[in-house]
């Protein structure tokens, strides 16, 4: 009897991060990554944004495992908040087992609670009795693999995040071999990534860090900072090397940046000789000309990080960044992110430094582009296909590239899917269907789940904008006004600026309570409401600006 196959996303389509493929097969649920998206400015106060997993909690006795192909945020940190609903075996490699651990207790959830099963980059194993493969990618954290799923019908093979390259460091390594071996049976749905499906040609040799800074590094006559992001393993394990060649030696800036090293370190990875490490108390003891300091941290953090240090405004006083000094910046922003990256480096040149700021031209991050995604194709030659891991003008793009390829692809055969909707597959073909899957954004706010709605951001918003406090009191036997009005601006408008608006605010406060007093059916809520709704329009009109604006009126007898 042939499998019933559904395959549902949770995250990851249109989007930038939490990257969530669901894959029932006959029944069985195997959930392929689980990662969370960082915010935007207009999530202010989030930490980060999961995906919506009603779903898989109605479908908890079907889940049978986790495969998560790699230690990135956004490909496997959000089952730190679904796992004590929804248990199962995680299955995944050492290095991504040490990263989401670290998240996990960084959370301050329990990051003992998962059973792990940890299997290689490339290997092959059983789940019950369906036989799962993964292949070893190479990708910017060490480790990461794509999977292939046995079917009755062909294997559902996921790439993950991957690049074709054959002269990696060990640990980055991409098996061509395991590929072509899979590529001898038969695909029936191949998912890729789409992030860099517009860019021509392949993305190696583009993602690596060493020829644009070497002699940077080698000729600085003072100290070179370095930042990047804390799962770009592989441009770290390249200013290990340059520390080496050069004997230099190097520091970690903060304890966030040691305990990274560490952790990769003690999957094997990140090597470094003891006469090129040293502690942050050496760093006023050594020569300025032998050190490294390198600074990591996550997403717009990372970007804080730059900012607090060039300001002066970092909590280890040992560190100042001044005239003399080299600051490389490998940490391209996204499209989250651009604002703080434009500050934290706008900071930094005012700090009489030398900077090396490196461009999301110059410094690829290891995804596929447009000759790797064909490769992947042209060695699976899948009978569906599906992109995913991308905004939708990358899927789109994705697709119409396989499209191109003359590989009996077609608009019959290549799926452009949304979060939440289902593509099925019988031994009568395929279809994609709208099922009335649950998906969205569950916020986390420090330890709260999903406690953050629209109202509390959109309010968030407002105060970010300033306050007006309007108040006065009435008698509600006499319908009159008998102290106030009082308008109160924080945050808002220069003091120059603010009296017109005063003025204005306080001519409609009044009159709003006036004409509400006058009526038969005046009522203390309605007319709070009416006093906040004429206030803003004339803020709105007068600023363009949208602060909060709270109708504080006492009523008396």
């Amino acid at each position: 009897m042939n499998d019933k196959i559904r395959i549902v996303a949770l995250g990851g389509l249109d989007e930038d991060g939490k990257n969530c493929l669901l894959v029932d097969v006959s029944g069985e649920v195997y959930v392929v990554g689980c990662g969370l998206r960082y915010p935007d400015r207009t999530m202010p106060g989030i930490d980060y944004v999961i995906p919506n997993f009603d779903y898989l909690k109605e479908r908890k006795g079907d889940v049978k495992a986790y495969f998560l192909l790699q230690g990135h945020e956004d490909d496997m940190a959000a089952i730190a908040y679904i796992y004590k609903d929804v248990p199962a075996p995680v299955y995944c490699s050492k290095t991504t087992m040490t990263m989401l651990k670290a998240f996990t207790k960084q959370a301050s959830l329990d990051s003992e609670m998962y059973d792990f099963r940890i299997v290689e980059p490339t290997s092959s194993f059983k789940v019950g009795e369906r036989k799962i493969r993964f292949f070893h990618t190479s990708h910017n954290i060490a480790d990461s693999s794509g999977i292939a799923i046995s079917t009755s019908l062909g294997n559902i093979v996921v790439t993950g995040d991957f690049v074709v390259e054959n002269n990696a460091k060990p640990g980055f390594l991409h098996d061509m071999g395991a590929i072509a071996k899979l590529a001898e049976e038969k695909t029936l749905v191949l998912l890729s990534e789409s992030k860099y499906a517009s860019k021509p040609g392949y993305t190696a040799p583009n993602y690596k860090l060493a020829p644009l800074v070497d002699r940077d590094i080698k000729d600085a006559p003072g100290r070179v900072f370095v930042a990047m992001f804390s799962n770009n393993s592989y441009n770290m394990a390249e200013i290990l090397d340059m520390a080496v060649e050069s004997n230099k030696k190097v520091i970690s800036y903060d304890k966030e940046t040691a305990d990274v090293l560490g952790a990769l370190h003690s999957c094997g990875h990140l090597i470094i000789p003891k006469n090129n490490q040293a502690p942050l108390d050496d760093i006023r003891r050594l020569r300025d000309n032998e050190e490294i300091i390198l600074m990591l941290g996550r997403g717009s953090k990372l970007y804080s990080k730059i900012a607090l240090l060039a300001g002066g405004q970092n909590e280890d006083k040992r560190v100042v960044l001044g005239e003399g000094d080299t600051f490389i910046v490998a940490a391209p922003s996204n499209d989250n992110t651009e604002l703080e990256f434009t500050d934290a480096v706008d900071e930094l040149y005012r700090t009489g430094a030398k900077i090396k700021n490196l461009s999301k031209k110059q410094l690829l991050r290891m995804h596929a582009s447009e000759e790797d995604l064909k490769m992947m194709l042209g060695l699976l030659k899948p009978e569906y296909y599906i992109p995913v891991k991308g905004f939708f003008k990358d899927m789109l793009t994705n697709a119409e590239n396989a499209l191109s390829m003359g590989i009996k692809l077609n608009h019959r055969n290549v799926f452009l899917m949304e979060n939440g909707l289902s593509v099925l597959f019988d031994e009568k073909g395929a279809r994609m269907m709208d099922e009335g899957i649950a998906h969205g954004d569950i916020m986390i706010d420090g330890i709260g789940v999903g406690d953050v709605g629209g109202n509390v951001l959109d309010d968030r918003r407002k105060l970010s904008e300033g306050v007006v406090v309007l108040g006065l009191t009435i008698s509600h036997s006499k319908r009159r006004i008998v102290a106030g009005p009082d308008v109160q601006m924080r945050g808002f408008v220069y003091a120059r600026d603010a009296e017109a608006i005063t003025r204005e605010v306080s001519r409609i406060f009044l009159t709003t309570v006036e004409d509400s007093l006058g009526q038969n059916d005046y009522r203390l809520d309605t007319l709070k409401q009416d006093v906040y709704e004429r206030c803003v329009r004339a803020i709105r009109r007068s600023t363009g600006k949208e602060p909060m604006v709270l109708p504080l009126i006492i009523e008396v007898a």
